[in-house]
């Protein structure tokens, strides 16, 4: 007896970094998700991925899993000031309490990741680490443009 009928609770199979997957694999997808011939689904799947992953979605081949998806959500960029919270919160997490970036390294950092957690993440490092490559205790403006140039180019 399946997990639904026995106690009333629907699985859910969550496919992260899903933009990776083959045309191939989101068939196989459509395929679990249509037992019941469009009555009822045996299981309820969040396809979680990078923005590609709807622009695949849109296409002809797979116009059948597209039609059953129920719900799509886009994550927006967080604002300059939720992306400074950010970074102030990571640090905090590995006892730097202290103004660590300066405003305009900041500000550079969320302009170019459009707020995105991970390009946020990833050039903040980069920042750090060219910070500590020419011996500076705080990151600054040029620190920020060093990782961007790393980061972006």
């Amino acid at each position: 007896m399946s997990e639904r009928e026995e106690r009333g609770r629907t699985p859910v199979l969550v496919l992260d970094e899903a933009h990776l997957l083959s045309y191939e694999q989101l068939e196989a997808v459509r395929m679990m998700t249509n037992q019941g011939m469009d009555q009822d689904s045996p299981l309820s799947c969040l396809l979680v991925g990078q923005p590609t992953l709807r622009r695949t979605m849109k296409l002809a081949v797979l116009a059948a899993l597209e039609q059953r998806t129920a719900l799509r959500y886009t994550m927006p960029g967080m604002s300059s000031t939720e992306t400074t919270s950010y970074i102030a919160h990571h640090l905090k997490l590995v006892g730097r309490p202290d103004q660590l970036f300066t405003e305009d390294a900041l500000s550079l950092i969320h302009t170019t990741s459009r707020g995105y957690p991970r390009a946020v993440n990833n050039l903040a490092l980069q920042s750090l680490v060219a910070a500590f490559a020419t011996g500076k205790n705080l990151v600054d403006d040029a620190s920020a443009r060093a990782a961007v140039s790393e980061v972006v180019d």
